[in-house]
């Protein structure tokens, strides 16, 4: 079968693999169908793994298939069926796995495509623990993004923040894959949605998801104009996932006792900030990392009931690096996925 590989930095090739064996006890076989790409994909590309891994390494961590095949003792899924992956190797054991927090794992393998082999394959073979059914009617490029941008974002918004009806919000890159998907999961709960983006065009795109407020950090200082939009008040929540470049700034978005919500950190991974600012206006700052089994499912949910992923465009396998490429020049307005 074919799987999409990396062989050293920047250097991916699309090679013809041998097929999984079938499922043992408690395992399925998944024929991937799409594959989504993150921010997370162009680290590993580029080789910025945090731990060891061997190379060559499948490349993916985010996808949806259908099941292939089960192995013995597998209940609730079955052959044919359409699903999502989860894309960490938890241990299933732990007091974390077992309570639900699986992206707490006490001895989680890795991050598939990342650390371990991922979904960049024609065949996978998975724990049918992690692999959550995609109700009627949503469809596979859709599913594909349940498992880190949509389970992402519903873990930060929801779980962390604990975001609420009528609040307001400030989404950092509206237009980024996490960032389309939280003005619109903000807007149906009956959010003021503020969002900065990169250019005007961008700008009309967030407006027309459901935006209240655009700011083009370009042409503006976004803190100033949240500031001034909320008339100096600030906002109940800031999603933040871009680090030291807008980090301050976020900060002097909210209101007292607001909430600041992070999950990435693609300008850079360290910056410092006003110690007495965060004490005296008691902001609460919450680190946030992937999702649950349980945001897979709620976001399949979502999706099922019209709140569905902004996909920007859909390559094939073998233009997999093309999709990174995008991704990298920031041009993207939504997800990128690929087909198998």
């Amino acid at each position: 079968m074919k799987a999409l590989q990396l062989f050293g930095d920047r250097d991916l090739r699309l090679e013809e693999v041998a097929p999984p064996p079938p499922p043992g006890p408690g395992e399925v076989n998944v024929r991937v169908r799409a594959v989504g790409l993150n921010f997370i994909d162009v680290w590993g590309f580029r080789g910025m793994a945090f731990a060891k891994r061997k190379l060559p390494l499948t490349v993916g961590a985010e996808a949806a298939g259908t099941i292939e095949a089960v192995g013995e003792g597998v209940e609730g899924v079955s052959a044919g069926q359409p699903v999502a992956l989860y894309g960490a190797r938890t241990c299933g054991v732990c007091r974390a796995c077992r309570e639900g927090r699986d992206n707490l794992c006490e001895d989680v393998s890795g991050v598939m495509g990342f650390h371990i082999d991922g979904f960049a394959r024609e065949v996978v073979t998975m724990p049918a623990r992690l692999v959550v059914p995609v109700p009627e009617g949503v469809s596979m490029t859709d599913a594909a993004c349940a498992g880190i941008a949509f389970g992402t974002v519903q873990h930060m918004l929801f779980d962390n923040a604990r975001l609420e009806p009528g609040e307001s919000i400030l989404v950092h890159a509206g237009g980024s894959g996490i960032g389309t998907a939280a003005i619109k999961m903000a807007k149906a709960i009956g959010c003021t949605v503020y969002t900065t983006v990169g250019d005007d065009e961008k700008g009309e795109k967030a407006k027309a998801l459901g935006a209240d407020h655009v700011v083009n950090y370009r042409e503006e200082r976004f803190e100033g104009e949240v500031r001034r939009l909320t008339k100096r008040k600030g906002v109940d929540v800031v999603f933040e996932h871009v680090g030291p470049d807008t980090w301050n700034g976020s900060l002097l978005c909210l209101k007292r006792g607001g909430r600041l919500v992070t999950c990435g950190s693609t300008s850079g991974v360290s910056t410092t900030m006003n110690l007495m600012q965060l004490f005296q206006q008691q902001y609460r700052i919450t680190g946030s990392f992937g999702c649950t089994l349980a945001n897979i499912r709620q976001s399949l949910d979502k999706m099922a009931a019209g709140i569905t992923p902004v996909v920007d465009t859909v390559y094939p396998l073998a233009d997999f690096a093309d999709g990174l490429a995008r991704l990298e020049s920031r041009k993207v307005f939504g997800k990128i996925l690929v087909s198998l």
